[in-house]
């Protein structure tokens, strides 16, 4: 399918690579306009050029940390004034494994800041615009680890369980408006994040990498990682027209990982 996005217009957090790159592409390739955002101005751009040279499409960007509420404003409202707002994707996120009493509190509230405060944020500054216009998507990337609990990343899964408890909220208090809010929870996703994410929890559990890796691989029925290009096709659906009636759910991308 093509142009299931056409005149619309998505803000994607985090989309200088990884998940939020991939729905960028994904979105473009279907026609939307874009609003990326990341922390990195350089690399921000060059994914932006890529993006407007591959498909063609217009593409506007923001680089801020979505942690900062006074710099989320400001990029809310330079977004509205140049493309307003239809599709808000929360894709911003980070990582960091510790055992529990290891955590210091900064760097607990590190991973709240980024991964459920920046969704706070940017959802509740672009609200009212799409609010006012009466239709619009909310899409919150999540994680399986906010379905359950694991060794070693409770930072990391409180914030995605919250994540999820939020989309949940948000879709009974925005259903009236025709404000949809779903989330998409993925396993591990073949990214950097995913590399760090494994390269932490081998050094934790005092075996190699590789060993590592290959034992989470086999616990999962299709034996491999996410593709990037999986999720962001996911995205795609719920921002379309085809998911009019898919409202407050968290969609699991897994493999069958939470079967097991």
């Amino acid at each position: 399918m093509v142009d299931r996005l056409k005149d619309k217009t998505a803000l994607i957090t985090g989309a200088s690579r990884g998940i939020g790159y991939a729905i960028a592409a994904a979105y473009a390739a279907e026609g939307a306009r874009l609003a990326l955002n990341a922390r990195e101005p350089r690399r921000l751009d060059a994914a932006a050029q890529t993006l407007a040279t591959t498909y063609g499409v217009d593409v506007d960007v923001h680089a801020c940390d979505v942690s900062d509420r006074a710099a989320v404003d400001a990029m809310i409202a330079a977004f509205e004034r140049t493309s307003p707002l239809d599709i808000v994707v929360n894709n911003a996120g980070i990582h960091k494994s510790a055992a529990f009493l290891d955590y210091t509190p900064e760097d607990f509230r590190k991973i709240l800041d980024v991964n459920i405060y920046s969704v706070f944020h940017v959802t509740q500054a672009a609200l009212p615009h799409l609010i006012a216009r009466g239709t619009g998507r909310v899409i919150n990337i999540a994680s399986s680890a906010g379905k359950w609990g694991s060794r070693n990343q409770s930072a990391y899964n409180a914030s995605k369980h919250a994540v999820v408890g939020l989309t949940r909220c948000l879709a009974l208090e925005m259903a009236p408006h025709n404000v949809l809010v779903n989330a998409i929870c993925p396993w591990i996703v073949d990214t950097d994040l995913a590399d760090s994410f494994m390269r932490e929890h081998a050094a934790a559990a005092g075996v190699p990498q590789a060993e590592f890796e290959q034992a989470i691989k086999n616990s999962v029925p299709l034996k491999r990682w996410i593709k990037p290009e999986e999720v962001a096709s996911l995205a795609v659906f719920l921002a379309s027209d085809e998911s009019s009636y898919i409202n407050g759910q968290s969609w699991s991308v897994d493999g069958g990982y939470t079967m097991t």
